[in-house]
């Protein structure tokens, strides 16, 4: 399995990483919108839609909310963003509560505005990151960093179960292990861009708030998978299941840093 992840992510990784920065614009709303389509597929099942024309009218709408974000401006506003940190207190709650609050979200028109709370700020998120590259960098190394940190930590030291009615295969010891590379990115980021004190504290702090939001995301996933009886939400990624699969940590982690970072100087 760690093979065919590992073939996956280099086939994958180096291609998409291009296309993020060398398209502006448009062409980047684009590709990002066409990702997160795919990925709206994927939570459509999540939703609990079992025909194709169910799964095929919630990209529809996906479409049409982005779309409209575009021509109204909304995709540059900064309100998506704050919403988008709201929403994810609320996943917060229900995560740390499942099963108990089940209630509160399974209805199928509940878990489908869920995706469209999620997916949307999201690319409203990248949008705003590729205005400054470096940042939108920053945070994929973040997030990904932080999944390798957790998985080799959690592999080694991961006794002590961190939500095991949501994820049993998550431990304290990868949040902390995740945690640490974060860290570590950081430090180095705040010393190559010449930050001050405080904004290379702050850039720390935002930093280390993101990977536990980028945990959260996926553990929202995770969540909804289990509460719908699938083990991945897709498998359009040989070893990583499907795209939402590859994309829950980005959905938390890509807003909330496009929402902090304009204060680090």
């Amino acid at each position: 399995m760690l093979k065919q992840r590992v073939i996956t992510a280099l086939a994958i990784g180096p291609t998409s990483l291009v296309l993020l920065f060398s398209l502006g614009g448009g062409a980047f709303a684009c590709f990002i919108g066409l990702i997160l389509l795919g990925a709206g597929w994927e939570w459509a099942n999540l939703s609990g839609a079992t025909t194709t024309r169910e799964k095929a009218s919630f990209v529809a709408l996906l479409f049409v909310t982005l779309v409209s974000f575009w021509l109204t401006g909304a995709a540059y506003a900064v309100w998506p963003l704050v919403l988008a940190l709201l929403g994810w207190c609320l996943a917060l709650y229900w995560v740390a509560r499942y099963p108990s609050a089940t209630d509160q979200w399974q209805a199928s028109l509940r878990r489908y505005l869920m995706g469209i709370c999620v997916l949307v700020p999201c690319w409203v998120g990248f949008l705003h990151l590729r205005e400054t590259p470096w940042w939108l960098l920053y945070v994929l190394f973040v997030v990904w960093g932080a999944d390798i940190g957790a998985y080799f930590a959690g592999r080694a030291f991961g006794n002590r179960k961190l939500a095991p009615r949501v994820s049993p295969g998550k431990s304290w010891a990868g949040v902390y292990g995740g945690l640490g590379v974060t860290g570590v990115f950081a430090i180095i980021m705040g010393l190559c861009q010449q930050l001050s004190f405080a904004g290379g504290l702050w850039l720390i702090v935002i930093s280390l708030v993101v990977t536990l939001a980028s945990v959260l995301g996926d553990l929202f996933e995770s969540m909804l998978k289990r509460h719908r009886g699938i083990k991945d939400s897709g498998n359009l990624l040989p070893g990583h299941g499907g795209l939402l699969d590859r994309l829950d940590s980005l959905t938390a982690a890509v807003p909330l840093f496009a929402l902090l970072a304009p204060w680090v100087a």
